[in-house]
């Protein structure tokens, strides 16, 4: 394994987080075993490698997700602002607030543009009308949406195209203010001008945010990432049937990984030998 620990020479060395020797389980099941790598603040860190290797397992456990899975668990530390995220006296619900989601498929709910964004800052409390207002344009301009959308917000968020819808989704996220933004495969169910706003999006974001995507588009990766982890599917008999996890075998610099792999698995994953 190929585990960077260390800033690379000129990058931004701030952390966001950092997982410690983490193992995700599902039951008695470990469907990842030991991921240890930094995530840095203002950046974009790309999980790639083949279906089933735990990719999204991660980004769920980061925010505490799994939790909502029975039978789930983490072992090891995932630390953020200096404390370890399943420490037993951390809530759950802050630390999706902190670290927000966005899924592969868009889900708006079924309600105006205006009250899909404004719905996290009412759960916190915020209910005057002004204070609400300045928070849906700012999100909706942050998400590069308020100039089609701004002449009627009180239309349905589904009657928005899935560009749009994902955006909206965004907007939804950043209304809370988090810190870091996880995105589980957020184009995979967008036209290509829609992914191609998206990944810019992405990278206009980067000032304010750190994020995090999934991602089975090597070209993606390499657009939209400054870091990327690749992990990779373990296979082992036992009791005369075959055990799969998830592992991580490399993490660097998007640039050395996809140019210059240390690892032969990786160097076969990219140029499309495998997965």
């Amino acid at each position: 394994m190929s585990v960077q620990t260390e800033a690379p020479e000129g990058a931004k060395t701030d952390l966001a987080m950092e997982l410690r020797q983490c193992s995700f389980y599902y039951g008695s099941f470990r469907a990842v075993a030991n991921v240890s790598l930094p995530i840095y603040e203002n950046k974009t860190t790309a999980f790639i490698g083949p279906s089933g290797c735990g990719k999204s397992t991660v980004l769920r456990g980061i925010n505490r997700m799994l939790d909502l899975a029975p039978g789930a668990r983490v072992d090891g530390e995932i630390i953020y602002r200096d404390k370890n995220l399943y420490d037993p006296e951390v809530d759950p619900v802050e630390v999706r607030r902190r670290i927000g989601m966005v899924f592969q498929k868009p889900n708006p709910f079924p309600k105006s543009i205006y009250d899909n964004v404004a719905y996290g800052p009412r759960l916190l409390g915020v209910n005057k009308r002004n204070a609400l207002d300045e928070i849906v344009e700012r999100s909706l301009r942050d998400a590069s949406l308020w100039d089609e959308v701004s002449g009627d917000l009180n239309r349905s968020g589904l009657a928005l195209s899935g560009g749009q819808q994902q955006r909206l989704c965004i907007a939804r996220t950043i209304a809370v203010e988090p810190d870091v933004i996880l995105m589980d495969e957020p184009c995979s169910a967008l036209d290509p001008i829609a992914t191609q706003r998206i990944e810019e999006l992405m990278w206009e974001l980067q000032s304010d945010y750190t994020i995090v995507i999934v991602t089975h588009n090597m070209q993606q990766a390499q657009r939209a990432s400054d870091f990327t982890a690749f992990f990779n599917i373990r296979k082992t008999m036992a009791d005369g049937h075959e055990v799969r996890w998830g592992e991580l075998v490399e993490y660097d610099e998007t640039k050395k990984v996809f140019e210059s792999p240390a690892q032969q698995e990786t160097a076969d994953y990219i140029a499309g030998r495998f997965g």
